[in-house]
């Protein structure tokens, strides 16, 4: 068995999935809607400079997390962009769920037993 075979066997698996299909079927509908797509683009411009920001120590205040919150709730009233939050948010799920899976069968190594 090699290892980089399964690798790419899963990477291919997570491409067909229903929900990359599904995020791509939204990104479409988004991209064809240019008031949608600028919306989405500016919040996820701001949400990266955020991310940013906490990666190198600098916390957001909480006014700027809140405003955050808030516009990600404006943003999910288009019924576009909360089925591709949603989409996104099912493939995190199964992105987790495979970590884990992954670390788990190596606990053995560190002394964890199962």
């Amino acid at each position: 068995m090699n290892i980089y075979d399964k690798a790419h066997d899963l990477a291919k698996a997570m491409k067909d999935s229903p929900e990359v299909q599904e995020i791509m079927a939204a990104v479409k509908l988004i991209d064809a809607d240019p008031q949608s797509k600028e919306m989405l683009d500016n919040f996820r411009t701001r949400q990266n400079e955020l991310q940013q920001r906490m990666m190198s120590g600098d916390m957001p205040s909480p006014e700027e997390m809140e405003q955050m919150e808030k516009q990600f709730e404006v943003l999910s009233l288009n019924l576009n962009i909360r089925r591709l939050f949603e989409a996104e948010q099912r493939l995190s799920v199964i992105i987790q769920d495979v970590n884990k899976i992954i670390a788990d069968s190596l606990q053995h190594l560190y002394g964890h037993s199962e």
